[in-house]
């Protein structure tokens, strides 16, 4: 991986749109103002360009330390988006429900309860998407 921040900027663009999708980045792109464009570049290289972008992991791993992350540090927000990048990272639900457990037995259960919440509301909002295409 290379040092240049352009490059990582490029590769994080990449990683982020084979994870999130097209749609998910485009909208994001489109909401970025000159207010928040300088954290969603360093979100780009940083987390996308660096972390995600890395090898020695796959992406379904990625995906599961993620949403444990997520749900551990009751950071609840940005687990409705890891859970429909799941479809593309191959994070199946009997992957995240062992990793909520996970949560449950070292994070603390009310913050896995919400997260399964979370996760239980995505699922059925992703199957009724796919039902009206």
């Amino acid at each position: 991986m290379s040092d240049s921040p352009t490059k990582r900027f490029d590769l994080g663009m990449q990683v982020r749109r084979k994870v999130l999708g097209d749609a998910h980045v485009d909208k994001a792109e489109a909401a970025k103002t000159d207010f928040d464009a300088s954290f969603q570049t360093l979100i780009t290289e940083a987390a996308w360009g660096t972390v995600w972008a890395s090898d020695n992991i796959s992406l379904r791993e990625r995906s599961m330390l993620t949403l444990a992350l997520l749900a551990a540090t009751g950071n609840f927000d940005e687990i409705p988006m890891h859970i429909r990048a799941t479809v593309r990272t191959g994070a199946s639900k009997l992957d995240i429900q062992e990793t909520f457990q996970h949560v449950a037995i070292y994070a603390g259960v009310p913050r896995a309860n919400h997260a399964l919440k979370l996760a239980k509301q995505t699922f059925a909002e992703m199957e009724s998407e796919e039902k009206n295409d």
